[in-house]
């Protein structure tokens, strides 16, 4: 899935796709994160960082990933007819819009992001990513 969202968020210009790591955490794992990355207090839905290949690598984009697992859980039943799936699945699109310089600083981009992840949730549909018996 994040594969497919990557391929939908990459713009032509843009090298090919090298490699995507995803960390999946819960609110305690991602505030640390979230704190040495961002500078910000508390838990988040998705950090993303990318990185240009260092001297010698093949040309390609490279990005990671950190993706709370546990906000997903917990912020789906608020949307009518959302799983833990479809929100863990927006918060995949929403990294990958990011990766590729997608901001959301300001209402106006926040509102063009979500129309954008909201478009390739309904291409790429959510795999089951949780158990039954959470």
């Amino acid at each position: 899935m994040v594969r497919d969202f990557a391929e939908l968020a990459q713009t032509s210009a843009e090298h090919p796709w090298q490699e995507i790591t995803v960390h999946l955490y819960d609110d305690d794992g991602i505030a640390s994160i979230n704190r040495a990355i961002m500078d910000h207090d508390g838990p988040t839905d998705v950090i993303t960082q990318r990185y240009t290949p260092i001297p010698g690598e093949s040309a390609g984009l490279i990005g990671e990933l950190f993706v709370n697992v546990e906000r997903a859980h917990q912020a789906a039943p608020r949307r009518t007819g959302w799983s833990p799936d479809h929100e863990l699945a927006l918060y995949l699109a929403h990294g990958c819009d990011h990766l590729t310089g997608a901001d959301d600083t300001t209402p106006r981009e926040r509102a063009r992001m979500r129309r954008r992840e909201l478009a390739w949730l309904r291409k790429v549909s959510p795999r089951r990513l949780f158990a039954d018996d959470q």
